[in-house]
């Protein structure tokens, strides 16, 4: 990010080692226009390199996660258009983020907000919070990874239900049905994710790292293939400063330094 972003707000230091990012178009309910995912591609990426960074929370306010994607954007368009603007190569790259993000929901998360949410690592979700992929009512469909996440999240016939009729859910049915982490009152729905935040934030940021990638390739891989890797970065631990530290203040009976190292 050469320039302040218009359409994000950036706090490295939110917390000791935790980051923030709050979706920043209270107008549009934070529609996701090109733009915003651009800066928040870029925001992560800096973020992700950043050694004083090991925990990142995206929000937007009270009223709305994201409402969508910014749909004045795409009526015109024609599937060349669209083949040519990528819009989802920006997505890819919020994908590729190494340190874990958490998801702090308010209100609407619809479309490609609750795609968004779903591209984080963990939600937490206020009581207002409504989840939904309503693109059907709009003669599309979800395409930054709603048909694929949220089936793998809650199931076929949920999700099914979901995007072949608009519905939303509410944050109970997602805690339910497993899409959420926790849901509790709205003034504290922020203050849970950096509570959250705080405890991955304390653990060895390389262990952490590692984990994440093992859990995340559960999805891609078949049970043996998986194992093979979790086992191969379980190996690769044990050269890091970390592994002793932890392992010699378990031993110690102490508090354990992680460097990260």
């Amino acid at each position: 990010m050469s320039s302040t972003p218009e359409f994000i707000i950036v706090t490295p230091q939110y917390e000791p080692h935790i980051a923030l990012i709050q979706l920043n178009r209270p107008k549009e309910l934070n529609a996701l226009n090109l733009q915003l995912m651009g800066e928040l591609r870029d925001a992560l990426k800096i973020l992700d390199n950043d050694d004083s960074v090991r925990c990142i929370i995206i929000t937007g306010n009270e009223k709305a996660f994201a409402a969508g994607a910014d749909i004045k954007q795409m009526a015109g368009k024609s599937a060349i258009d669209m083949l040519n603007i990528d819009q989802f190569s920006t997505w890819d790259g919020i994908k590729k983020t190494k340190k874990p993000i958490i998801a702090a929901v308010s209100g609407f998360a619809l479309g490609g907000g609750c795609e968004l949410c779903m591209t984080c690592d963990m939600i937490v979700a206020s009581e207002t919070a409504k989840f939904g992929q309503p693109e059907i009512k709009i003669g599309v469909m979800p395409g930054a990874g709603g048909t694929q996440r949220l089936t793998k999240a809650v199931g076929k016939a949920l999700a099914m239900e979901m995007v072949l009729t608009g519905k939303f859910i509410s944050a109970d049915e997602a805690l339910k049905n497993g899409l959420i982490n926790r849901v509790v009152p709205v003034e504290l729905y922020l203050n849970e994710a950096v509570k959250l935040a705080k405890e991955i934030a304390a653990q060895s940021p390389i262990g952490v790292r590692l984990a994440k990638e093992s859990v995340l390739n559960a999805f891609n891989s078949t049970l043996d293939e998986g194992l093979i890797f979790e086992r191969k970065n379980f190996y690769l631990l044990f050269a890091s400063d970390d592994q002793k530290e932890g392992m010699n203040a378990f031993v110690e009976k102490r508090k354990p330094d992680f460097k990260g190292k």
